[in-house]
């Protein structure tokens, strides 16, 4: 019989909070993360917003000049071979492994894998290599490699803290780090292994965020309150952000063994592709409904037994009304179908990140007791019609919840949480 397997641990560095408590807090009273941005400076640009990562100064390509907090758990030895985001990474992971009640020692084992997602790092891409054009192709530096490429985060986490078990990276868009949590899911239901490290991370400056103005997917509204409406009739792009979000799964019964705290179930999950376009998903929603059907499937749920959607959608006209869609095919609409909010309304989107930070809102919510509402939501697109959209956090927390995620090239998985008996 497949195993269970639990949350036992959340990290975040991200747009709303540094900490679980200020990230729940920020959830709680629908508080955003986003400030002014500027991209390019002496540049007078579109784009003006950012959802920004308080206490960290990453700006620089050269790692000596970097900020951290105090106190931050990432040794100057250890910073040469790190992008930006694998600084996010390493203090969220260190916060996930107190949060599970284990030390780093734990993590060094064969049954321990790590399961990564991000971007690599544009910024640091850019700088190594043209330096190494300048220097005529006879000089790069030789961390240039493994602190820029797709793989960065399982380059270094992975040698860090000795984990051994597995040492698997996922890219695929904005899905990535969903696939990275499912993977890891089945790796665990399959007793191949007993925790899994989940990190979704991504830089957070002009080389990973701007690029996507080119698309006009970034909202050129500078008012922080309305940048990033999700679902909303007048919303026009997403906001930007990055950060690093971890989550540690283990074993059920192992789990409560060792005594950790049991936040929720990863109950199952689903995937399925579009097959339709490069970059805009299905008009329809028909990869991103087969997925959440495939989700149902896997869970032994009904339709109605779900009490609350974390919608990806990331405020872009074209993706928004593809999920309400989708939605709509799976659930129907009325009273008896699930509250839907997304809350990329408060970080922004956190490209191949945002499907472990929604997981992990989801796990919060959870596990504390409350279900997060939609900022910035003031006019529902008609098409949202039948759809239970949530504006405010309520004080109650759902028992069964689908946490959904879409990428490019038609890539859409979803994963369930649920909570514990």
């Amino acid at each position: 019989m497949p195993r269970r397997v639990v949350v036992t641990g959340l990290g975040f560095i991200c747009s709303i909070g540094n900490s679980r408590g200020e990230v729940s807090a920020a959830l709680r009273a629908l508080r955003h993360g986003f400030a002014p941005f500027d991209f390019v400076p002496g540049t007078e640009l579109p784009v003006k917003l950012a959802g920004t990562i308080k206490g960290f100064d990453l700006t620089s390509s050269e790692w000596p000049a970097w900020k951290l907090p105090a106190g931050a758990p990432v040794g100057r030895e250890h910073l040469r071979s790190l992008a930006p985001h694998g600084v996010y990474a390493m203090c969220a992971l260190h916060e996930a492994i107190r949060d599970a009640g284990l030390t780093p020692a734990d993590l060094a084992n064969e049954d321990t894998g790590l399961y990564a997602a991000s971007a690599g790092s544009p910024q640091l891409a850019r700088h190594h290599l043209n330096n190494m054009h300048e220097a005529g192709g006879r000089r790069s530096d030789p961390m240039g490699v493994v602190s820029s490429a797709p793989g960065t985060l399982n380059f270094n986490l992975g040698a860090f803290f000795g984990i051994r078990g597995a040492n698997c990276g996922f890219v695929s868009a904005c899905a990535s780090s969903a696939h990275a949590l499912g993977y890891a899911c089945d790796d665990l239901m399959l007793g191949r292994l007993r925790r899994a490290v989940v990190v979704g991370a991504e830089d957070c400056g002009v080389d990973s965020l701007l690029p996507f103005a080119g698309m006009r997917a970034l909202t050129p509204n500078p008012d922080p309150a309305t940048a990033s409406r999700p679902f909303d009739a007048a919303r026009d792009g997403f906001v930007g952000t990055g950060g690093a979000c971890v989550l540690i799964l283990e074993e059920a019964e192992a789990a409560r063994a060792r005594g950790a705290p049991l936040l929720a179930e990863i109950a199952g999950w689903g995937q399925a592709a579009d097959g339709y376009n490069v970059a805009i998903s299905h008009p329809e929603g028909r990869g991103l409904a087969r997925a959440m059907q495939r989700t149902l499937e896997a869970t032994g749920w009904r339709p109605e037994e779900v009490e609350y959607v974390n919608a990806h959608a990331t405020s872009t006209p074209i993706g928004d009304r593809s999920e309400a869609l989708a939605l709509k095919a799976v659930f129907g609409t009325g009273e008896r179908t699930p509250l839907v909010s997304s809350t990329k309304g408060l970080t922004g989107h956190a490209l191949s990140m945002a499907g472990a930070l929604e997981a992990a809102f989801c796990a919060l919510a959870i596990s504390e007791g409350f279900t997060p509402g939609s900022a910035g939501l003031q006019n529902p697109d008609p098409v949202c019609d039948g759809l239970r959209l949530l504006r405010e956090t309520l004080p109650s927390g759902p028992r069964r919840v689908l946490s959904n995620s879409s990428g490019f090239g038609g890539a859409n998985v979803v994963v369930a949480l649920a909570a514990l008996p």
